[in-house]
């Protein structure tokens, strides 16, 4: 590597002088320190203020600026400090120690009403999560950076996540036109950081529960099987459209009674009731005939 040099340059402030360098030596970043505390990211700027004289230190491409005191005069002290720099440049320790930022990734976002007036859906442009997660609250959300942010704000009530979208509920506190920017940039800042929605533990978690089946997770029926295939082909996608999901929690063979769970903007939608009897019941019954009797959401 060539080795450096240092040319000394008069300001048009005499208490300033100009050491200029033959190479970079930082990377588009302009750096002012006023004391010893200000530089901990600059080894150099520390050992400079170790120099009574020396009041401010900037440093920025391919030169020092340095401030004096006026105990001193240049003329007197700028050969010396001129070698200084050059040993320290030429012993290969660092100027600055940056901080390596990550890329940012070209995200958009936008924002998408959904049938319950207290949920927003915030769509990506690209996949977040590799499955449905649903956060009722901030404990709940230990395995989610994002979810845990948003629960900072006082208004979220409740966060659910599909793959390309985030769905919000918010507390009656707050109305969609004053939070709904703030919380689409929000989202749109986070993702564009490379920053992990949720955390590969809790995928792999949740990879472990079967979303098909019920909690005591027993063998299936076959009429439970359909259920859950009629489910997955042709409501999952209209409910994931309106910012939900719908899982199958149930079959009960003697009252033959569907049980299910709604997520994200389905769970507490007013009209949840009306596409539960209207339209899920309605399917079920013409498709499997006389073995679907009602279907019920256990927590919608």
């Amino acid at each position: 590597m060539k080795a450096y040099s240092i040319v000394v340059k008069q300001t048009n402030n005499p208490a300033v002088l100009k050491f200029e360098t033959n190479q970079f030596i930082t990377k588009n970043t302009n750096y002012e320190f006023k004391n010893i505390d200000e530089a901990k990211k600059s080894p150099l700027a520390q050992q400079l203020f170790y120099l009574p004289f020396i009041k401010t230190v900037y440093i920025s491409g391919n030169f020092i600026g340095l401030e004096r005191y006026d105990i001193v005069e240049w003329i007197d002290v700028q050969e010396e400090v001129a070698q200084q720099l050059v040993d320290y440049l030429n012993s290969g320790e660092p100027v600055i120690i940056e901080e390596e930022t990550r890329a940012k990734v070209p995200i958009t976002i936008y924002a998408e009403v959904t049938p319950n007036p207290s949920v927003m859906k915030f769509v990506c442009n690209k996949r977040i999560v590799p499955a449905t997660f649903e956060f009722k609250n901030l404990d709940e959300a230990k395995g989610s950076k994002l979810a845990t942010q948003l629960f900072q704000f006082p208004f979220v009530k409740e966060v659910f996540f599909d793959e390309n979208y985030v769905s919000i509920s918010k507390y009656d506190v707050a109305e969609w036109d004053d939070i709904t920017m703030e919380l689409r940039e929000f989202v749109r800042e986070f993702l564009a950081n490379g920053n992990e929605v949720v955390t590969e533990s809790s995928i792999s978690a949740s990879n472990t529960v079967p979303t098909k089946s019920n909690k005591t997770q027993e063998p299936l029926d076959d009429t439970s099987k359909q259920i859950i295939d009629i489910l997955e082909e042709y409501v999952k996608p209209a409910v994931a459209s309106d910012g939900g999901n719908i899982l199958f929690q149930s079959y009960e063979a003697d009252t033959k009674t569907v049980n299910v769970i709604l997520q994200g903007a389905c769970s507490g939608c007013p009209s949840s009731t009306y596409t539960l009897k209207n339209g899920i019941e309605t399917m079920l019954k013409n498709m499997m005939g006389e073995k679907v009797n009602e279907v019920v959401a256990l927590n919608g």
